[in-house]
C-alpha cells in the first residue's frame, strides 16, 4: 500500500475561539488535538503558539517548549515543525527564537515561507535576507526547513536556498494553494508545482479556505501527502454551513485516503524518509 506525509495544522494564526469555537488556542487544548490526531494517523503537525491570555499568535519559545513537552510525552517520534512566520512580528530574533530549543524540546522542521505574498487581508513579508538568515539558523540548529511555497518562484527560490548550501536533502515542501494573490487550487498549478520540485523532494499540498479538500484529494491523486487543519479552513462545507472540527477534518482524510488504498507512513516511517534521526 502506498504511503503519504499527512501533516496536520490545528491552529495557525488566524482563527479564534469567536470564529469557531473549534479551534485550539491553549497549550492544553493544542496538546490533546494533536495526540488525537497521532491516532488517526497523523505522522507530521506544523504547531502555532498562541499566548495564554490573549490568545493572539506568539513568538515565545516557552509556550511551544510547553506544547511539544506535552505531545513528546504521548507521540515521541511524531515530527513536530515550529512556525517561524513574520506575519504579526518582523525582526528576526522574534522569529527565530523557537529555534533556540534544545534538547527533547528541539523542534524537528521550522517554517520556511520562501517569499513575500499577500493575504486577504495582511501581507507576509519574508525578505531574501531574513529567509537566508532563518535557513541558516535552521542549519546551524540541526533543524530542518519546511519549504513553503504558495506559487512557482517560491519553488525557484528554495532551488537558490539549495544551491547556496542553506537547505541540505531529504526536501520537504508544503504547497499551498488556494490564496488569492497565488497559486490557484486546480490541477495545472499543482501539477507546475510538483514538475519544478527539486528531484528526490517529498511534499505535501494544502488548500487555503473552501478549495482545502479539493487540494487534500488532488494530492493524494498525484502521489503527495496532505497539509490540513482549522488553520487553512474552518468550516467543513464549501457552503459554509458547519463548523468543522480538526478531527472531522481528519476523519475525512482518513476515510478518503483508505478508498484510494493509501495510508500514512508510520512515525518513524515518515522520520526515516524525511531524513530524521
Amino acid at each position: 500500500m502506498k504511503k503519504f506525509i499527512f501533516n496536520f495544522t490545528p491552529t495557525g494564526m488566524i482563527p479564534t475561539k469567536e470564529m469557531t469555537r473549534h479551534v485550539p488556542v491553549q497549550p492544553d487544548e493544542i496538546i490533546k488535538e494533536i495526540i488525537e490526531a497521532c491516532e488517526l494517523g497523523v505522522n507530521m503537525v506544523h504547531v502555532h503558539a498562541r499566548d495564554l491570555e490573549t490568545g493572539k499568535p506568539t513568538f515565545s519559545k516557552d509556550i511551544y517548549a510547553e506544547i511539544i513537552k506535552g505531545v513528546r510525552k504521548e507521540c515521541k517520534e511524531l515530527v513536530i515543525t515550529v512556525s517561524t512566520s513574520g506575519r504579526d512580528w518582523p525582526e528576526f530574533e522574534k522569529r527565530s527564537e523557537v529555534l533556540e530549543l534544545e534538547g527533547e524540546l528541539k523542534p524537528d522542521f521550522g517554517s520556511l515561507t520562501l517569499s513575500s505574498l499577500n493575504f486577504n487581508k495582511q501581507a507576509s513579508l519574508n525578505s531574501p535576507q531574513m529567509i537566508q538568515a532563518l535557513a541558516g539558523k535552521m542549519k546551524e540548529k540541526g533543524i530542518r526547513p519546511e519549504l513553503e511555497a504558495f506559487d512557482l518562484g517560491m519553488i525557484n527560490y528554495g532551488k537558490y536556498l539549495i544551491k547556496k548550501g542553506l537547505v541540505d536533502p531529504p526536501y520537504y515542501f508544503n504547497l499551498i494553494l488556494g490564496n488569492i494573490a497565488c497559486a490557484q487550487a486546480d490541477m495545472l498549478s499543482l501539477g507546475l508545482m510538483v514538475r519544478e520540485l527539486p528531484e528526490g523532494s517529498l511534499w505535501s499540498a494544502g488548500g487555503v479556505g473552501n478549495p482545502q479538500l479539493k487540494v487534500n484529494v488532488m494530492a493524494l491523486l498525484s502521489g503527495g501527502g496532505v497539509r490540513t487543519g482549522l488553520e487553512d479552513n474552518i468550516w467543513f462545507d464549501e457552503e459554509r454551513t458547519h463548523l468543522a472540527s480538526n478531527k472531522e477534518l481528519l476523519q475525512r482524510l482518513v476515510y478518503v485516503a483508505k478508498t484510494l488504498d493509501l495510508e500514512p507512513y508510520t512515525h518513524k516511517e515518515a522520520r526515516q524518509v524525511l531524513g530524521l534521526q
